[in-house]
């Protein structure tokens, strides 16, 4: 069998890695950094991490583990960088694969063979040196967290600004700040948690809001909230009645999100991620934390909001999310529109045999297991155990998706971060629905045969 290049070594590809290597399938990874880990790699010297020091992951243990490969006992319900760094070394030790992983290796182009399978060229960074391989398959693994998506159009006046401007990428811990006025922009996960950090050292912390957020605590009653609503309610009950069941739980537990001075959301609970943040409420009730609108413009020194409120503003770090971004791959071939990425079930190019796309979802839930199942899905493909649908069809579940995103959210097409939304226990089931009927399709598997025969899918367990 011919090999396949995965593209990252963060946790997306390393679930490939582990998903390829236990089919006996070779393959060459290629890691522009230094270390496995990706996004969890504080301070990764691919320069792609987004990690700050005080990161914590918003899922808990249980629910972004490896099924192949349980996280300890001991380890806490919640996961700093750190520890998730050390879990996804132990990994690729455990099952043996580093040497498959090219270092500071930078993939450079992939692109369409002419007899078939996949010219990718690749960079040493430590001497410079490229050179040209063939595989049959390319499983992109590369992220979406790291090329920075600022305000478009620009915000009026933000060039003469004379405070300085980052963007969540860049930023690491609050000290620079210390005495300083802050104003973060947004209020997903990074802009909660970078605005309650700020808030302990700067003169004055600032947030622009434009469409409100449903911020959910990491405990209801004691556990934690993934494992209550997305492991126990979401794999029993329809999306419309658990999202009543987490509105009645949240609001009893922390009260509506207006009363600490927010905007209503203009989204339902779980239409998109919720904001996980046990701190963020308590510091706006007191007064720490100011909420402000959308920008208007910048004069000078000062920024001033849509309600004609305006503040003097040393410093602005927009939280506004990433973009979806593959600069090794030539974006009409590979079907990418903007913030639409043309796959099948998120995964499969429909055009290009032998293009996967690994992790490029966001879910409500962590991304990991999710990774998981999409590899031993493509690992079907590639053995030939399962069999892809006419190129239609395939096309036809693509629209379905993209219409019902849009009808969820209207900003759905704006930002990737709608975009590439799924939802964790029904995509789970999607994937475990695709790989039984790919199945049926090669005739490997009848209608009538006990599911367990191709079931290689994740069990979230505590």
């Amino acid at each position: 069998m011919s090999r396949v290049c995965i593209v990252g070594a963060g946790s997306s590809g390393l679930a490939s890695c582990q998903a390829l290597q236990a089919r006996g399938i070779r393959f060459d990874c290629f890691e522009a950094g230094s270390a496995v880990g990706g996004n969890w790699r504080f301070d990764n010297d691919n320069g792609m991490s987004s990690a700050y020091s005080s990161l914590q992951a918003k899922s808990s243990r249980s629910g972004m583990q490896y099924a192949a490969y349980p996280m300890p006992a001991s380890y806490p319900s919640y996961l700093g960088h750190e520890l998730i760094a050390t879990y996804l070394d132990e990994f690729v030790d455990h099952f043996g694969f580093r040497q498959a992983i090219q270092f500071q290796t930078e993939v450079l182009k992939v692109a369409p063979a002419n007899r078939g399978g996949w010219d990718v060229r690749v960079r040493r960074r430590d001497t410079g040196a490229e050179h040209i391989e063939r595989y049959s398959c390319v499983l992109v693994a590369s992220g979406h967290h790291w090329d920075p998506r600022y305000p478009r159009p620009a915000v009026p006046g933000a060039a003469e600004f004379r405070g300085l401007q980052i963007h969540s990428h860049e930023y690491r811990e609050p000290q620079p700040f210390a005495g300083q006025s802050v104003l973060v922009v947004g209020i997903g996960n990074s802009g909660s948690d970078i605005a309650a950090e700020c808030s302990l050292v700067a003169g004055r912390t600032l947030v622009a809001v434009r469409g409100g957020a449903h911020i959910v605590p990491r405990y209801l009653f004691g556990v934690p909230t993934d494992r209550l609503t997305l492991m126990r309610l979401g794999a029993a009950m329809p999306l419309g009645l658990q999202r009543a069941l987490v509105r009645l739980l949240v609001r009893l537990a922390r009260g509506r999100v207006t009363a600490a001075g927010l905007p209503r959301p203009d989204h339902r609970l779980l239409d998109i991620p919720p904001t996980v943040s046990d701190i963020l409420p308590g510091r706006l009730n007191r007064g720490e934390i100011v909420v402000k609108p959308a920008i208007d413009r910048f004069e000078d020194d000062r920024v001033l909001f849509t309600d004609g409120s305006a503040e003097r503003v040393d410093v602005v770090i927009y939280c506004t999310g990433y973009n979806l971004s593959f600069p090794f791959l030539d974006a009409g071939t590979a079907g990418i529109a903007g913030n639409r990425v043309h796959l099948y079930q998120r995964v499969v190019s429909p055009r290009l045999p032998g293009l996967y796309f690994i992790g490029l979802v966001q879910p409500i839930g962590a991304i990991m297991p999710i990774a998981e199942a999409q590899s031993q899905w493509v690992a079907d493909l590639i053995e030939g155990r399962s069999i892809l649908p006419p190129e239609l069809e395939m096309n036809e579940e693509i629209a379905t998706y993209f219409a019902a995103i849009a009808r969820r959210h209207r900003r759905a097409m704006r930002s990737a971060r709608y975009a590439i939304q799924v939802d964790f226990q029904s995509y789970l089931r999607q994937i475990r629905r695709e790989r039984r009927a790919g199945a049926m399709r090669h005739g490997t598997l009848t209608k009538s045969a006990p599911r367990v025969e191709i079931e290689v899918l994740p069990t979230l367990h505590g």
